[in-house]
């Protein structure tokens, strides 16, 4: 039965149809061969997938993310981290890492910050002496701290399968994102001095002072956020809405780069990149769901365990499965699909479901630019006209960065944990 679901989901990816397609249809082909269910509950499951409190936060999120595209909130924050940090060795790279990391804050959508940072960094980087190679490998990964760096729609999504708070994983995504993007940065610095980039002028006080007061209005988003949270004023779905009609105020009335009708142009897009995800989110419900009909993590459990009862070696495997989902389906689809499989295997080990949801959200960030399918390296060349086959190469020594980070987080679990048990 399991060995039907799974053939039949890779036949139909491989094959090119679109993933929300090949979820529920394999899900569909399984039912229809192994069971005598009516095909109703597919679409009763795929609604109960999506009806969720939770997942209202992710159109808000995504609204502000497009917001600040177009409403100039973005290209404040690069100028911001390049007054802060581009006199350093390597300064320009470790500007696209920085304003990655702001970004992420601010919209929690991976591919958004690809757009948002790569249209403005791509020219710069390259006109300061860096390869295009490097320039798209360091925006397609970069951009996937938004992934994990709070508010992640990932760390929404685990939540609204698990059960776990939200408000938690928020708290415990802000070390693992510093030490992802620290991680990059010392690697751009490596690359600047083996290729002897130039070094920039520093930014004297009056220019960073200004470049700080012209985004102070983008930074405020990340700190309503986690306030208002943490303060008791708003849910994490609610902090969604008020970040989204911050950011639609802030570019209207305050920066004026976004008019009446530029606003309505990004809630159409809005509602397009909602569709998308919601509908991917509905199919890999039905694909969860079936997983357990079939009694897939009790089996998965039974093997994990049959093939080592360490601690390490679970968490490992744990890993390389994720990652191979990763290289498929995007982060939001596997989170479903895997939470409820992983999540009872890792309490019987003793690891925190937080913690989990950290390394199941850094798994996905790798997968956004994994190859063949991470959907950033797509975005990324279409941001800069470079065939996805030319920026595979780029992105490779970043891979094997953000493994060895993936590690580290694993296996220190107090980088995830210690935010949500010092704010408890």
């Amino acid at each position: 039965m399991v060995a039907i679901l799974f053939i039949a989901l890779f036949v139909l990816l491989l094959s090119g149809i679109p993933v929300f397609i090949a979820l529920a249809l394999s899900s569909i082909i399984a039912l229809f061969t192994f069971t005598t269910l009516p095909m109703e509950v597919v679409a009763q499951r795929m609604h109960a997938g999506i009806d969720k409190f939770s997942l209202m936060a992710i159109p808000f999120f995504i609204l502000a993310a497009n917001v600040m595209q177009g409403g100039g909130l973005s290209s404040r924050i690069l100028h911001l981290a390049n007054a802060m940090v581009g006199h350093l060795r390597g300064g320009l790279a470790m500007t696209v890492v920085i304003a990655s990391i702001f970004f992420g804050a601010i919209s929690g959508s991976s591919p958004a910050t690809v757009i948002a940072i790569g249209a403005l960094m791509l020219p710069a980087l390259q006109k300061g002496g860096y390869s295009s190679g490097f320039s798209n490998g360091l925006i397609a990964s970069s951009s996937a701290v938004a992934v994990i760096i709070p508010p992640s729609i990932g760390l929404i999504v685990y939540g609204s399968v698990t059960g776990v708070s939200v408000g938690d994983l928020f708290m415990a995504g802000f070390l693992p994102g510093i030490v992802y993007g620290a991680a990059f940065m010392i690697y751009s610095y490596y690359i600047a001095r083996k290729h002897h980039i130039p070094i920039k002028q520093r930014a004297n006080k009056k220019e960073l002072w200004s470049a700080f007061r012209s985004s102070i209005w983008a930074l405020g988003i990340p700190f309503i956020i986690v306030a208002g949270i943490y303060g008791g004023v708003f849910t994490p779905t609610e902090s969604a809405a008020v970040a989204s009609v911050y950011a639609i105020f802030i570019a209207l009335f305050i920066y004026k780069d976004l008019d009446l009708k530029g606003l309505i142009r990004t809630s159409i897009e809005t509602g397009i990149g909602t569709a998308q995800i919601m509908i991917l989110l509905s199919a890999a419900s039905i694909f969860a769901w079936v997983l357990t009909k079939f009694q897939v993590p009790q089996g998965l459990a039974e093997m994990m365990v049959s093939i080592s009862d360490s601690k390490i070696a679970i968490l490992l495997m744990m890993n390389i499965i994720m990652l191979l989902a990763g290289m498929f389906i995007d982060s939001a689809s596997f989170t479903i699909i895997l939470a409820p499989l992983f999540l009872p295997i890792a309490t019987m080990y003793g690891v925190d479901p937080v913690h989990l949801g950290i390394i199941m959200i850094l798994n996905g960030a790798i997968g956004m630019y994994t190859p063949p399918f991470g959907l950033n390296l797509f975005v990324a060349s279409g941001v800069s006209k470079v065939p996805v086959s030319k920026i595979i190469p780029g992105v490779i020594p970043f891979l094997f960065i953000s493994l060895i980070t993936l590690m580290i987080i694993t296996y220190i679990e107090e980088i995830s944990l210690f935010l949500p048990a010092i704010l408890k």
